[in-house]
């Protein structure tokens, strides 16, 4: 062998009965240690393609178990299709029982005037002898709401505002004033002191439809 030679002549000159031990150490080294170098390199490239396949395989198996892009949104049993779960508060709430309620239409408003406005109570001194009853017959007193107006110019049942006073509370003509006052408008208050501290006053009115 080549690397028994260099040894013989450069290094160490051995017998031949040294140089036949030599080859022995040498074959059994190569024998027990070399010999299963390549055995151990192919079992470590089996295990690990081994791994490999077993991951693959997992892999498939988990992208099986996955929802079907376009299935996850299926459609829920019909009766549950009318429910959602609250988060909040762990309960169901029924979406049909829980409408909001529609804002009212605002009334049209079909003409405006400029009229001057007082105020009045119901007191025998100021209409008659039953002072709790309007002209149309209802009753003041028993309402007991401040939505009341009288005015000739305007028919029973006629519903009005005056933004400048009151905001957007609204009124019915339900009562009548002397006929002189063809033109004026007299609100119906409960407090005697209130409509003396209203006194006269002259504002636009809006006539509802």
């Amino acid at each position: 062998m080549k690397i028994l030679k260099i040894i013989q002549e450069e290094i160490v000159p051995l017998s031949s009965r040294q140089n036949i031990i030599l080859l022995v150490i040498i074959a059994c080294l190569f024998q027990f240690v070399l010999f299963y170098t390549p055995v151990l390199a192919a079992t470590a490239v089996a295990a690990a393609n081994a791994d490999n396949s077993e991951l693959i395989i997992t892999d498939q198996l988990t992208k099986s178990l996955l929802p079907v892009e376009g299935l996850t949104n299926a459609v829920p049993d019909k009766a549950e299709d009318n429910i959602i779960k609250d988060t909040t508060t762990s309960d169901i709430v029924d979406i049909k029982n829980d409408a909001t309620p529609k804002t009212a239409n605002k009334p049209k408003i079909i003409r405006v005037s400029t009229h001057v406005i007082t105020a009045y109570n119901s007191e025998v001194a100021q209409t008659d002898s039953d002072p709790c009853t309007t002209a149309n017959g209802f009753n003041l007193c028993k309402n007991n709401q401040e939505d009341t107006v009288a005015a000739n110019f305007l028919k029973f049942g006629t519903k009005i505002k005056i933004p400048e006073l009151f905001g957007d509370k609204v009124f019915v003509v339900r009562d009548r004033m002397n006929k002189r006052h063809s033109n004026r408008l007299d609100v119906w208050m409960k407090n005697h002191q209130d409509a003396i501290n209203f006194g006269v006053k002259t504002a636009q009115i809006q006539v509802l439809e």
